[in-house]
């Protein structure tokens, strides 16, 4: 799959939630809105899977950059055959993505890893330009 330039897509929504338990319900539940208003069936077949893949990058931004980081942030972007996601936090931890598969095999963040793949996706860890926060995008195709 080529990999989507989010800020080329058509449709983009931000979502800003505090760094607690309820963001991962608010982020699913925004997630299918926001895949509903793209024209997306949550019947889809990768829709489940992207649905895990963001809960378990929600829950880790929660567990381990609250401390450091009151907000989380979830950028969707979609257009035609692609559907992205991002959850950005400002703690300045950059966990190795392809790294936790060889060192953390069936962690969260490695099942996040296999999901992507199994889905013909991608996903890139983008660090903010002042070292302190960093994004996780997944790019699935739909």
């Amino acid at each position: 799959m080529t990999s989507a330039q989010p800020e080329t897509l058509p449709y983009r929504h931000v979502l800003t939630v505090p760094a607690m338990g309820s963001a991962v319900r608010i982020a699913r539940e925004t997630t299918e809105l926001v895949l509903v208003e793209c024209g997306v069936g949550l019947s889809h077949p990768s829709i489940g899977p992207a649905l895990l893949i963001l809960a378990e990058l929600v829950t880790n931004a929660v567990r381990h950059a609250a401390a450091v980081a009151p907000t989380i942030t979830v950028t969707y972007a979609h257009g035609p055959g692609v559907f992205v996601f991002a959850v950005h936090d400002r703690h300045p931890y950059q966990p190795p993505l392809f790294g936790a598969l060889a060192t953390a095999p069936g962690s969260g963040l490695a099942t996040v890893v296999e999901m992507t793949m199994e889905l013909g996706g991608t996903s890139v860890m983008r660090g903010d330009a002042d070292g302190r926060g960093k994004s996780i995008w997944i790019t699935l195709p739909l």
